[in-house]
């Protein structure tokens, strides 16, 4: 089944070295009901670009660890195909052209007026197509994302945010490790009281909810590193 984009929470990406600009932008992201991973160098930025997924990173091109545009040339060697708008202080034709040239999709010189950004936004993802799934499927579970119900097979069972929110990232990602750190990170927010005990008890929820279902997927632990999807042949 399928729903307009538009019917759907954006999940963005920023990468700029300029924490108050930075986290500026993270808010304004959010006030858009835009969820929003906010980082502060190349390095992280890579990371997350190729462990998560996201509808746009936003990105600047001045970045310590790695610059913009050896990132975003990097991305597209790994096949990955989020649209890409660049940030640069410099209104230089050349670093627009190495921008676009390197795998970017737009190009905005600081400083600039929110609007304008929101409205490029927009209009990548309008590029992408006006329709994405409104399933997620992992094995014999099916994650239905507008009504935060799990089911399998005939079976199907109402999830909590947070429940729904982990599942949701362990089946996006299910041959990746993901540590609980990531998961409050991700989950709770980084600003947030949340500890590890916190993790652990939401996975025994979710833990328990698919054996009620009769799934065969499993919520392994692997000690010290944090949690993975497994089927009977993993």
């Amino acid at each position: 089944m399928i729903k307009r984009k538009e019917d759907f929470c954006m999940n963005l990406l920023i990468v700029e070295d300029e924490v108050r600009l930075a986290d500026a932008l993270g808010e304004i992201m959010r006030e858009q009901k835009y969820m929003a991973d906010v980082v502060y160098n190349g390095t992280d930025g890579l990371y997350y670009a190729q462990n998560n997924s996201y509808d746009v990173i936003i990105l600047d091109v001045m970045l310590p660890g790695m610059n913009g545009f050896d990132l975003v040339h990097k991305l597209r060697s790994s096949h990955i195909a989020t649209p890409v708008l660049m940030l640069t202080a410099k209104d230089d034709i050349h670093d627009k052209i190495t921008g676009l040239d390197s795998g970017a999709d737009d190009y905005m010189t600081k400083p600039f007026i929110p609007e304008e950004l929101l409205a490029r936004i927009r209009a990548l993802t309008r590029r992408q197509g006006d329709v994405i799934l409104e399933e997620q499927q992992f094995l014999d579970l099916t994650l239905h994302l507008s009504a935060c119900d799990l089911s399998c097979g005939s079976k199907s069972i109402h999830l909590s945010y947070k429940e729904f929110e982990i599942l949701k990232l362990l089946m996006a990602n299910p041959k990746s490790i993901l540590s609980k750190e990531l998961l409050i990170s991700k989950v709770w927010g980084n600003d947030s009281d949340a500890e590890d005990n916190n993790v652990e008890a939401y996975i025994s929820f979710l833990r328990k909810k698919l054996a009620f279902l009769g799934s065969c997927v499993t919520i392994s632990t692997l000690r010290k590193f944090g949690y993975r999807l497994e089927g009977p042949n993993s």
